[in-house]
């Protein structure tokens, strides 16, 4: 069998077939203003404690923007940089698209990989189309709610990891707001001691897509926004695994309240138990 290339549009036969095709083609657009821009910043400014926007962030946005809104004009956007404050409400009533245009911003500052274009299609109260392209090694990893997950066009999914001590985890640490960091470090530990490895990329993004085709079999964060974890959510929820909050909340629980507990399912209800300590932390 022919193994279809990055450049080719994934179908995973469903109705969000277009919607899809515009998701990656706006994921590539943007991917391609990263590659050229590497090693150039240009202006980089701090919105936050470690929290930075460059003129890269501002010009991906701009192309994945303007790709939607040419071929779905009507439909709402939510969108990283410039976008309104305060928490945006989860339920939306029609279509809403959740677009982080440089996942890994300081990542891509240091010009140390991972960092992704990650582009999310929300329908009413559900995740309907997921795209996530991880820039420096061209992956596309595409998702359809109920038409599962494809890498490069590929059918993929999660690990088959029973046992928690076989398991790699990825995770993030606090680095916006540091009140909870030693209870996060206790929980840390405790994982750290029962669990194979943790490892910590830095890009929310790519750590859910490769939990979704089994690199890795868990991923646990706080503090995270709708638009660093909705795409890499539905990827993971395709490819056979489960999303929640640290409450066992499914849903849109997980990309809202800024809490994620991702997992190949298997190891769903032992990685809860670990994260329990920190279940009211939103940091």
């Amino acid at each position: 069998m022919e193994i279809p290339t990055p450049e080719e549009i994934p179908t995973h036969n469903s109705p969000y077939d277009d919607a899809l095709a515009t998701a990656v083609q706006a994921a590539r657009r943007a991917a391609r203003i990263i590659r050229e821009r590497t090693g150039a910043l240009g202006n980089v400014r701090a919105k936050g404690q470690n929290d930075f926007v460059t003129e890269v962030d501002e010009a991906a946005q701009a192309a994945v923007l303007g790709t939607i809104r040419d071929a779905y004009p009507g439909d709402t956007i939510l969108a990283e940089e410039g976008g309104e404050p305060g928490a945006p409400p989860a339920s939306v009533d029609g279509r809403r698209w959740i677009v982080d245009p440089l996942d890994g911003t300081t990542n891509f500052m240091h010009q140390v990989p991972p960092y992704a274009v990650s582009i999310a299609l929300q329908d009413d109260d559900a995740l309907a189309v997921a795209v996530v392209l991880n820039v420096p090694r061209d992956e596309l990893f595409t998702a359809v709610a109920g038409h599962g997950l494809q890498v490069n066009g590929r059918p993929a999914g999660v690990s088959q990891t029973h046992a928690f001590e076989d398991a790699l985890l990825a995770t993030g640490f606090p680095y916006r707001r540091f009140e909870h960091t030693e209870g996060y470090l206790d929980v840390l530990g405790e994982v750290l001691r029962a669990a194979r490895g943790v490892r910590r990329h830095g890009a929310a993004a790519v750590d859910l897509a490769w939990l979704a085709c089994g690199g890795f079999d868990g991923f646990f964060e706080t503090g995270l926004q709708p638009w660093d974890v909705a795409a890499g959510i539905l990827l993971v929820r395709e490819g056979g695994g489960r999303v929640t909050n640290y409450h066992a909340e499914d849903g849109l629980a997980p990309p809202f309240d800024q809490q994620v507990c991702a997992t190949n399912a298997h190891l769903h209800a032992p990685l809860l138990e670990h994260l329990a300590p920190m279940d009211d932390v939103q940091l």
